[in-house]
């Protein structure tokens, strides 16, 4: 058997953008990305804070050291630039490697930057 696991979360990061034009995704400062184990084309839930809204993209690099957090195409209009949000990537793994399993937890300051 397998299940779905938390793979990584990175807590409270301030939306940055909103970009409606954009083919989609969310665009990831790569610092929060590598720190969170998230690769580029990977499937993230975003979870808003602000207004309850839960939704699935996938991430692409931003600048690094940049802080951006941008919701691309259709997934910015469930935005406002200054909403808090949490994103979240999940792993299959066996029950056994589950229970071994440690995901990356990042928390980073009021910039979206690492502290």
């Amino acid at each position: 058997m397998q299940i779905h696991v938390v793979k990584s979360k990175i807590h409270r990061v301030k939306v940055t953008g909103a970009d409606l034009n954009y083919i989609g995704s969310i665009t990831i400062d790569e610092d929060l990305m590598d720190a969170a184990n998230i690769l580029e084309g990977e499937k993230v839930q975003i979870v808003n804070n602000n207004n309850g809204e839960r939704l699935e993209t996938y991430a692409i690099p931003g600048p690094r050291n940049s802080g951006e957090i941008t919701l691309n195409g259709a997934a910015a209009r469930k935005v406002a630039p200054g909403d808090i949000l949490i994103l979240i990537t999940y792993a299959i793994m066996t029950v056994e490697e589950a229970k071994k399993h440690k995901p990356a937890l990042v928390f980073p300051n009021q910039h979206n930057l690492l502290k």
